[in-house]
């Protein structure tokens, strides 16, 4: 109950801000995105509090991750993927992972597309709670977010919203579903994939369009739109050490099996993979910027015809 008053009361006061803030930072390309500030920050903090207890993959505060998230999404109207929101798979001697697998149908027929952030993080490290803000209840809020607008507005092609598990420790929910499927991988045209996004100062980045050019001129035209400085890049075999995020997240296990892939992500920063990247080291106008900027893409990257299938690297 202690744990419960305490989110509430941040929330109140979270919400008093993004009202604010989501009056202050409204340009025309803002509002036409519809993000709202609100439920996405509110997203957010709830993920990123102790009682979250860093998200470990097969831990209670996994468990209770995903169930705020499974009912957030069959509130939003996205509908389960099979029957069901979980599906797990097994983790070894750490226990079980769940995925958590959604569906926003189309409005016409044609290939998939998955839309994806994992939702776990580092758990408890001698006594320290690693709460990963950034890495990655950011992406998970911002795939909420969208997946909220999504059923409001529905797309052209059907959107598959995944949240996956024990990326952290090898990408393991990403390369489960890739090889225990729920649909034919021939009928996923494209992954869409969101790891550390709220802490851009000004700017994000996509990579995937070295691999598939026929996403580059898609990418161009948003960030010629975006409230925020949306580069391309990072995504080139035999780059610097630390300059090739191909295979820096899911986004790779998708890439593995030869789908072309989105990522949206920012540089590190001083709080990567440490206790301190907690929710007050978020920037809310940088991450709402960022949100409308990936949600801007989503859009764009449905509206336009997908890029086919690539041998397998």
């Amino acid at each position: 109950m202690k744990t419960r008053m305490i989110l509430v009361t941040a929330i109140v006061g979270l919400c008093a801000v993004a009202v604010i803030l989501r009056e202050a930072t409204a340009g025309p390309e803002t509002r036409d995105a519809a993000v709202d500030s609100i439920t996405l920050l509110t997203t957010l903090s709830v993920l990123a509090h102790d009682s979250m207890e860093g998200r470990a993959a097969g831990s209670p505060g996994g468990a209770r991750a995903r169930r705020y998230l499974t009912r957030a999404l069959a509130d939003a109207g996205v509908l389960p993927l099979d029957g069901t929101f979980e599906h797990a798979f097994d983790l070894g001697e750490r226990g079980t992972g769940v995925n958590i697998l959604g569906l926003v149908p189309g409005s016409a027929e044609g290939p998939h597309i998955v839309l994806s952030a994992h939702y776990d993080h580092e758990g408890i490290r001698d006594g320290d709670i690693f709460n990963g803000a950034d890495d990655n209840a950011s992406g998970v809020a911002a795939v909420m977010e969208i997946a909220r607008l999504l059923v409001l507005e529905p797309p052209l092609h059907p959107i598959i919203i995944a949240l996956f598990d024990d990326e952290e420790q090898g990408l393991g929910g990403a390369r489960h579903f890739v090889t225990d499927p729920p649909i034919a991988l021939d009928d996923i045209a494209l992954n869409v994939n969101l790891d550390m996004v709220s802490r851009a100062e000004g700017e994000l980045w996509a990579g995937g369009a070295h691999h598939t050019p026929a996403l580059r001129p898609v990418l161009e035209a948003v960030a010629a739109d975006a409230p925020l400085d949306l580069r391309l890049g990072h995504d080139r075999p035999g780059a610097t050490e630390g300059a090739d995020w191909t295979m820096q997240s899911d986004h790779g296990a998708f890439h593995e099996q030869g789908i072309p892939f989105v990522y949206f992500g920012v540089e590190d920063h001083p709080d990567y993979h440490r206790p301190t990247d907690d929710f007050e080291r978020v920037d809310p106008a940088d991450f709402l910027a960022s949100a409308r900027t990936i949600l801007l893409a989503v859009r764009a990257l449905d509206a336009h015809p997908l890029p086919l299938r690539r041998e397998a690297p």
